[in-house]
């Protein structure tokens, strides 16, 4: 194996733990904060998995892979394929999670799913031969999460806070959405504002070929006592809902704004709620659906 110097551990992470305890969740938090992930690898492949991200350079900076009980015979090589990677000097992460007998057996029934060591017997047998087989890994590992007690927001809470500490706050993005009304309602869209009510610049000759973009267009909407009460009461409620939804854990928030074309009053107003959300330091894009359509 040509693996060469070494890798921070948090850069390369093992999941490992027993069935229904949480892995593959903690598998998709770690892809939302950017790692590259992969489930279910064999052990044997994890030594020539580590060279691969050595060679790839930025492209797998960060990975995070899944091994456990459902490689069978497999898994018992785990191991050593550890062991040639502390030989070679590449650092990794096990993180290993788990949660109590009697937890495991209700998720077990709420989801149908069959546990991987269920051949015969029960539930409770099966669990228990895997807390063996899994012992002494769970000796080696860095970190352990019990998640008997956490919902689904729980841990990715925990994962968010162990891989990301200071990120999570910023780690929802904010998509702000102009689109026409006569195209369609947008089917993404988390909250969406009608603006049909401000006065349109569709019906002033000079400003009907332009877009929401152009000052012209942007000094006109502006102008109306209304369009200021409106975006003062918006302003008001993003701002309350934003650490809501991030509490809430959400990681993606689509808000768009609606007029009858989507070139003129809802580019301008989804125009001014980007830039006050930059500057508030919320991560944002702005998406204009419908500006090129007649």
């Amino acid at each position: 194996m040509a693996l060469k110097g070494n890798r921070d551990k948090k850069s390369f992470i093992l999941i490992t733990g027993l069935s229904g305890a949480g892995k593959s969740q903690a598998l998709h938090h770690l892809e939302d904060l950017g790692y590259f992930s992969v489930d279910n690898l064999p052990p044997a492949l994890i030594p020539k998995f580590a060279e691969l991200c050595q060679v790839s350079g930025d492209k797998m900076r960060r990975v995070a892979l899944v091994c456990d009980i459902r490689g069978g015979e497999l898994f018992t090589g785990l191991f050593q394929a550890l062991e040639q990677l502390e030989e070679s000097g590449f650092e990794y992460e096990i993180l290993f999670l788990e949660a109590s007998k009697n937890v495991l057996i209700r998720r077990f029934k709420e989801t149908r799913r069959r546990h991987p060591l269920l051949e015969k017997g029960t539930v409770a047998e099966a669990i228990r031969e895997e807390q063996r087989t899994l012992q002494d890994i769970r000796g080696k590992a860095d970190i352990i999460i019990d998640t008997s007690e956490m919902s689904p927001l729980e841990l990715k809470e925990k994962i968010n806070h162990i891989y990301a500490p200071g990120r999570f706050e910023n780690n929802m993005v904010i998509s702000v959405l102009s689109f026409g009304y006569k195209y369609g309602l947008p089917q993404e869209a988390d909250l969406v504002f009608d603006v049909r009510f401000l006065p349109n610049p569709y019906y002033v000759e000079a400003l009907k070929p332009l877009d929401g973009h152009d000052e012209r267009v942007q000094n006109y909407i502006w102008r109306w006592v209304i369009t200021h009460k409106f975006y003062q009461k918006l302003s008001e409620l993003i701002e309350f809902l934003l650490p809501c939804y991030i509490r809430e854990g959400k990681s993606e928030l689509v808000i768009a704004f609606g007029c009858t074309g989507g070139r003129h009053r809802s580019v301008a107003l989804a125009d001014k709620l980007v830039s006050y959300l930059q500057s508030k330091n919320y991560r944002v894009q702005s998406l204009h659906r419908d500006i090129d359509k007649a």
